[in-house]
Parts: C-alpha cells; sequence; structure tokens
C-alpha cells in the first residue's frame, strides 16, 4: 500500500514459504528498501512457531510495505495439481 498511496515507482516483492503439513512459515524473502527491519520481524515470528494463519490473523500498519505481509493470500497449488497442468499445457 505504502507505493500505491505515495505514487513513488518503488516496487515491493514478497513471498512466504508455508510448510504445507503444519502451515508454519519456514521462510521469507523480501525486496523492499525497507527489508531489513521487516525480515527482522519474520525471523522473531518464525522462531516463535508462528503459521500462516498467525499471518492472516494479524492487523497490519497502514500505509507501509510491511502490512502486505499479513495480507497476501496467493496460494500456489499442491505439487500434483501443477504437474497435472504443466503436462495439459505440454
Amino acid at each position: 500500500m505504502k507505493h500505491t498511496l505515495t505514487g513513488m515507482g518503488e516496487r515491493t516483492f514478497m513471498k512466504l514459504i508455508v510448510e504445507r503439513e503444519t502451515q508454519k512459515v519456514v521462510g521469507c524473502h523480501i525486496l523492499e528498501p525497507s527489508a531489513g527491519e521487516m525480515i527482522q520481524l519474520v525471523g522473531v515470528a518464525m522462531k516463535a512457531g508462528a503459521t500462516k494463519q498467525n499471518f492472516d490473523e494479524t492487523i497490519g500498519v497502514h500505509p507501509t510495505a510491511a502490512e502486505e505481509m499479513v495480507t497476501m493470500r496467493t496460494k500456489e497449488p499442491e505439487p500434483a495439481v501443477a504437474e497435472a497442468a504443466a503436462a495439459v499445457s505440454n
């Protein structure tokens, strides 16, 4: 939201890595000028065993780039579904 509301030309890229079975957050990628401050908090959450649901239930600070960490909803397909889709397109 920070970049949308300010009209700045900067872009932010983020990805949470979630273990499918437990839904625990096990990793994170952040490309953003304030990534260092955000990744520190993600590290604390991971150390505490936070799940994707914990992130989803957190209210983001608005308007900041960090709020995107708790509003991400795009899920990668299950591996078998992804393989089937790739087979159909070939």
